[in-house]
């Protein structure tokens, strides 16, 4: 990498300003996501021009980079909202969460169920935000508050995040730097990608019930823990691409093993310990002559169309066949950072974009409850009037903090970023480091693969110039990282926010979430730091 890029404090300072002052106005003022994201972009916009001596054309191409990269998520973000509110304009919800209240009783298991078990198959199949945008607002139909609805699916998907959507991360991980020993490198990823998961069990029955709910839920988390993070460990080395698909169907089917156990299908009391489900109304809604397969026949829908267009690989290559994206120019700075010329950029392919699936079930939604007589003239208004209350606010939002990321790429920030922490660390150092390096590309980027497509280049070049620093290890912590990253990233914070009307509570939102985020991130480094001294 032939550049001049200033490794100073000074610059060093400069590239982390824009994500404090993110987190300061979002989490301290609880500005809006929207304001919060645009003046961060600004700030790296400034910072870029001043301070890395970026022209003009350097900082165009990295903020329609943004804008292309905001776009991807937004489909995801519309579609969701659009299956969202025809699916409560029907009164689905309240069929949904009354009948499955017959199944099992049980609050901690059905959020267990929903919020950790179907949420990691629907990131194994599709992942992309559809987690939270799908599982989020079903958490609300059950009556969960929505600030802990939009949390259980952010954390209890994101030990699949790596291997989810057919190994995805795996594989752009592999195409941005050269891993000689991939056997141990997905070993090792294996075995940290684990710690997220049982953690995130853990920390839901403690979100329902504190001590209470992690006894009353602990089988259940050791059994899907087993299936899910052992399962993922046993494949990875194998079949890295089905790893987290695999183990998450089988959860699924584990689940309604557990729901027949007295344990978990009857009400035993734990109701009455929690606070995060929302009062019951004193009027309930009249509710559809429907049943729950009726109701939820779209959610079966998406599934359904994901298993079987990308669960499958041969179909899913096929039809990605056809994609679509913009060219950019090479670009470059003046201290010599440059940006190659791109053809065509993060294509989207429209047939395996989660989004098209999230479409094509609303449409089947609009139709189905329409022919179940759910649906009256006004219905169709109210469902695109909703739609479009909620995205405005969301679309700009995640276009400020994408732009912002793609400019700080683009001018060389983030690249200084990571030098100036590799400068100051010892191979034990960095290695413990390599999992903050992800969670902060994840914070950014919104995204595993992107955050590991950002940092493993120079991951590559540091273990180059340190003596025994093992590029699988760092490799490995930088992507569980990632992964936990993802839990605090805004975009995926305004997805949650937006598909469950509560827009204006993300600093709430952020403040339950960190501590997931911190637990998983010591525990993460902790246990690559004691694999390095074992390996030396």
């Amino acid at each position: 990498m032939e550049n001049n890029l200033p490794v100073d404090l000074l610059h060093w300072s400069l590239t982390v300003l824009p994500l404090v002052l993110l987190l300061i106005m979002m989490l301290v003022l609880k500005w809006s996501g929207g304001t919060s994201g645009w003046i961060g972009m600004a700030t790296a916009t400034i910072i870029g021009y001043f301070a890395f001596k970026a022209p003009l054309d350097n900082l165009a191409v990295g903020f329609g980079k943004g804008l292309w990269e905001a776009f991807y998520i937004l489909l995801v973000v519309w579609f969701a909202l659009l299956l969202y509110h025809s699916t409560e304009e029907a009164g689905a919800f309240e069929v949904i969460r009354e009948e499955i209240q017959e199944h099992s009783k049980n609050y901690l298991f059905l959020i267990l169920g929903f919020g950790w078990v179907f949420s990691s198959f629907l990131q194994g199949v599709a992942g992309f935000g559809v987690p939270i945008a799908v599982v989020a607002p079903l958490l609300v139909g059950l009556g969960v508050k929505p600030v802990q609805a939009i949390v259980i699916p952010l954390i209890g998907h994101a030990w699949a995040k790596m291997f989810g959507t057919l190994g995805i991360g795996w594989i752009a991980t592999k195409n941005a730097v050269q891993i000689d020993d991939t056997t141990a490198t997905l070993l090792y990823t294996g075995v940290l990608l684990w710690i997220p998961n049982i953690i995130a069990g853990l920390m839901i029955c403690w979100m329902v019930a504190k001590w209470k709910g992690i006894k009353e839920g602990f089988p259940a988390v050791v059994v899907i823990s087993l299936i899910q993070g052992g399962g993922q460990l046993a494949l990875v080395t194998f079949n890295p691409e089905l790893s987290a698909f695999l183990p998450s169907i089988l959860a699924l089917g584990a689940l309604f093993l557990l729901a027949k156990m007295n344990r978990y299908k009857e009400n035993t009391g734990i109701e009455e310990e929690t606070d995060i489900m929302k009062e019951a109304d004193t009027e309930p809604e009249d509710k559809p002559n429907i049943s729950l397969h009726q109701a939820f026949m779209p959610y079966y829908v998406l599934s359904a169309s994901s298993i079987l267009f990308l669960g499958i690989p041969p179909v899913q290559s096929f039809i990605g066949q056809l994609e679509f994206g913009f060219s950019f120019p090479g670009v470059e700075t003046g201290y010599g950072f440059a940006m190659d010329a791109e053809e065509t950029y993060s294509p989207i392919a429209p047939f395996t974009h989660p989004g098209f699936y999230l479409l094509v079930s609303f449409i089947f939604a609009h139709f189905w409850y329409k022919r179940l007589g759910l649906q009256n003239k006004e219905t169709t208004k109210n469902v695109f009037s909703k739609m479009k209350g909620n995205a405005v606010g969301a679309s700009v939002a995640i276009a400020g903090f994408l732009t912002m990321t793609m400019i700080m790429e683009s001018t060389g920030q983030t690249n200084v970023m990571a030098l100036g922490i590799a400068e100051v660390s010892t191979p034990t150092v960095y290695v413990a480091l390599a999992n903050v390096i992800g969670i902060i590309g994840a914070f950014m980027t919104s995204s595993n693969t992107s955050s590991n497509v950002l940092f493993s280049p120079l991951h590559g070049s540091v273990v180059d110039t340190m003596d025994n620093l093992s590029l699988p290890l760092v490799i490995a912590g930088q992507s569980t990282g990632a992964s936990v990253g993802n839990v605090v990233a805004p975009a995926n914070v305004i997805l949650g926010t937006s598909t469950t009307d509560s827009q204006g509570k993300e600093s709430e939102v952020y403040k339950k979430a960190f501590l997931f985020l911190i637990i998983s991130g010591v525990l993460v480094s902790a246990t690559s730091v004691l694999m390095f001294l074992l390996m030396n």
